[in-house]
């Protein structure tokens, strides 16, 4: 959850600048999701190195977050070689438009803003960090601060905050008079800044007094991110959606301009119902155990019941698969984590599964050092690659199986002719607790995965999204 900083005071000064007033107080849309290109010149090991490195960062926050008109939109989902999927979306009035990334593992919607922002380690494929398209708020005429009294303002700092407005009203000195500055940790980056009330602009429909982060300064985050979790500040709880869904391009299309769409849905209509459920299967979403006041509350849980290679279960540990009185364990779907992660023992499980059954293969150990990934194979020998490896499949609770394509757990590394499992660990054991499990949008390659909000349960089924 965002928090207020001291060390970000310097932020006030620099958007009073902007002479915007304090704020005193939101059917079915779809937006085209795509797949980040591969950047020109960059080693494929490195660069699969940096993914793997970011999905265990991304792990280590979700596993320990810091807590807190159509009736139909479609938008472009596109891919990116840094591991995520961008769609864009207006701000203000008239629109300024932006490419965010879509991030079902947070809840704030935060744009970077002005002319004084800053992005440090920012030196992405294909992002020039000196050149990020920024919001700027002076040329909005419906950009507000937003207040220290306005009611989304505990959104982020909780029913406190209100303490800090009854002080400003009895002249106390203790009063910022705006709602305080925030700062996010996003596993290996962070962004911080003020919070603005704002026009959201969407193919054929327009939301006011829309709640949205002007980020000042911000690290390794190539992009704005629009939250998709479940905190009543992102955007589906702020637009009050039924459902969304998505269908993500394969990342072998990242940096091109090939899209697909993510789908907002604010009021269900039969006969579109019935065409969107066709093939689905569902599993309901489950609540984290510690409740409203946890840090976990925000992530979409699913209950995994086994996993399975070549049909073989793996025995994985049970108060992994399933959370403990404490909150810890279990699975949640994260478009913002690149690769899936797993804790230790239930990587190990299914790693050693795959080498068993594949005992009989060469192993690839220098590619495996170099890039971290295991197990890997070399596949030069000219055999059917896709008759080589055992088929990796997630058992939902209510029958739903998610049968992997090869192609989202195992792939071909640099020149070697080397495949990798696709799917990471951390072996420094920094990270232990939280969600054992994290599906990564590696694994949601070419799956409709559709998010019923109102029903609370998760719809899935295999399709090429291209």
């Amino acid at each position: 959850m965002a928090s207020p900083s001291p060390s970000l005071l310097s932020l006030f000064t620099l958007l009073s600048l902007l002479s915007l007033p304090p704020s005193t107080t939101q059917t079915t849309i779809t937006l085209s999701l795509s797949p980040p290109a591969k950047p020109p010149h960059t080693n494929p090991l490195q660069r699969l190195s940096h993914l793997a490195s970011s999905s265990i960062a991304r792990a280590g926050h979700l596993k320990r977050p810091h807590k807190k008109n159509s009736s139909l939109t479609e938008i472009p989902l596109f891919p990116h070689a840094y591991g995520g999927y961008s769609v864009s979306l207006g701000f203000g009035t008239p629109p300024q438009t932006l490419s965010l990334l879509l991030d079902t593992g947070s809840n704030l919607v935060w744009v970077p803003c002005t002319t004084h922002y800053a992005c440090t380690k920012c030196d992405f494929p294909n992002i020039n960090p000196t050149n990020i398209s920024t919001f700027i708020p002076k040329r909005s005429s419906s950009a507000k601060i937003l207040g220290c009294k306005n009611s989304k303002c505990e959104w982020l700092f909780g029913a406190g905050i209100r303490s800090q407005c009854e002080d400003c009203a009895e002249g106390s000195g203790n009063c910022t008079r705006i709602c305080p500055a925030y700062g996010i940790q996003y596993g290996s980056g962070s962004t911080s800044g003020i919070l603005l009330s704002e026009t959201l602009k969407l193919p054929e429909k327009s939301v006011e007094d829309f709640l949205v982060g002007c980020s000042i300064f911000s690290t390794r985050q190539p992009s704005g991110i629009v939250g998709f979790g479940r905190g009543l500040e992102s955007l589906p709880a702020q637009m009050g959606l039924k459902k969304f869904s998505y269908c993500l391009v394969s990342h072998r299309f990242d940096e091109e301009p090939e899209s697909s769409d993510l789908i907002l849905t604010t009021e269900f209509h039969s006969g579109v119902t019935k065409i969107e459920h066709l093939g689905l299967s569902y599993t309901p979403f489950v609540k984290n155990k510690l409740g409203k006041d946890s840090a976990f509350e925000d992530y979409y849980y699913v209950n995994l019941r086994k996993i399975t290679v070549g049909g073989k279960h793996v025995r994985v540990p049970y108060d992994l698969l399933v959370q403990g009185s404490d909150g810890h364990g279990g699975t949640i779907v994260d478009s913002g984590t690149t690769f899936t992660f797993m804790e230790g023992k239930v990587y190990e499980a299914v790693a050693r599964e795959f080498e068993r059954q594949m005992a009989h293969y060469s192993r690839d150990a220098g590619v495996e050092n170099q890039s971290g990934f295991r197990p890997c194979y070399n596949v030069s020998g000219g055999e059917e690659v896709t008759s080589l490896f055992p088929e990796l499949v997630f058992h939902f609770k209510g029958g739903a199986k998610m049968e992997l394509p090869l192609a989202d757990y195992f792939s071909l590394v640099g020149e070697s002719m080397a495949v990798c499992m696709t799917i990471v660990t951390d072996t420094s054991g920094d990270i232990a607790g939280g969600p054992s499990i994290i599906l990564g949008n590696y694994q949601q390659q070419d799956f409709y995965l559709e998010y019923d909000l109102e029903n609370a349960k998760l719809g899935f089924r295999k399709q090429t999204c291209k």
